[in-house]
């Protein structure tokens, strides 16, 4: 009881959400006690009244928690209403006028990608996704940088638990072509989605890290294939990966 006396009531729940989301992956109730220095008993307690509450929620084992959907619209809450996002809309602007074509800030969720921002190209002719729209991860260039960022057996685990959806003829939908593109996206720096998710439209996406290096979003463009053919859109990484490094600067220094 010592070490929970210690600790402020109010301040247990917050710390044993700031540990998990620092870890970068999944833990148990124990192992969040263990960090922040509760009672396993404690931990448990406290970690299922945020399981009911919905701020955190258990992996399919039973036994390892991650962030839940309380917790991930808290956070993108908070990202969207602080001064930081004037500045990441500054940055999405002159990436879309630099490349004349819309730019997306992407990021994991539990069912996909979900757009997190964007700016739309000036261009009458363009493919609509508003902010809040989520798309799959095998087929688009934002969740193929995120699969390039992870470690190896992170990505076959989670390729593995993949729907792979046929959306065009050019969608992967075997396990393992997704793996090798996935591994020359990490390569290159940058993914590709060359009509695989819509007929007619081409993507690239370089990942966005913190200031710790971790991948926290993917930074994309897509227009489409007339505009922005595979040539062309290889062609602006450059501008998007500078792109990624102001939002880094922006939002993690």
């Amino acid at each position: 009881m010592e070490g929970e006396q210690r600790i402020p009531t109010n301040l247990r729940n917050l710390l044993i959400i700031e540990t998990l989301v620092e870890s970068g992956g999944p833990m148990t109730a124990a192992e969040l006690g263990r960090h922040v220095g509760l009672p396993k008993q404690t931990a448990h307690r406290l970690c299922n009244v945020l399981i009911r509450e919905g701020f955190l929620t258990r992996e399919p084992d039973g036994k390892r928690l991650r962030p839940g959907r309380r917790l991930r619209s808290v956070g993108s809450s908070v990202l969207h209403a602080s001064w930081s996002h004037m500045a990441r809309r500054q940055i999405l602007k002159g990436i879309a006028a630099e490349v004349g074509e819309t730019v997306n800030l992407v990021a994991p969720s539990v069912s996909g990608m979900r757009y997190v921002d964007r700016v739309e190209t000036d261009w009458p002719i363009r493919v609509q996704l508003p902010i809040g729209t989520e798309v799959p991860i095998h087929c688009t260039a934002s969740g193929k940088a995120f699969l390039g960022s992870l470690p190896d057996q992170a990505r076959k685990t989670l390729v593995g638990s993949l729907t792979l959806a046929k959306y065009t003829p050019n969608s992967h939908t075997d396990r393992k072509a997704l793996l090798d593109d996935a591994i020359r996206s990490a390569d290159r720096g940058y993914a590709l989605d060359e009509e695989e998710f819509i007929m007619g439209m081409n993507a690239v996406a370089v990942p966005v890290t913190d200031g710790q290096g971790r991948y926290v979003a993917s930074l994309a463009i897509h227009g489409p294939k007339p505009r922005l053919s595979t040539e062309s859109a290889i062609a602006r990484v450059d501008i998007i990966r500078a792109g990624a490094v102001a939002l880094r600067n922006a939002l993690f220094s």
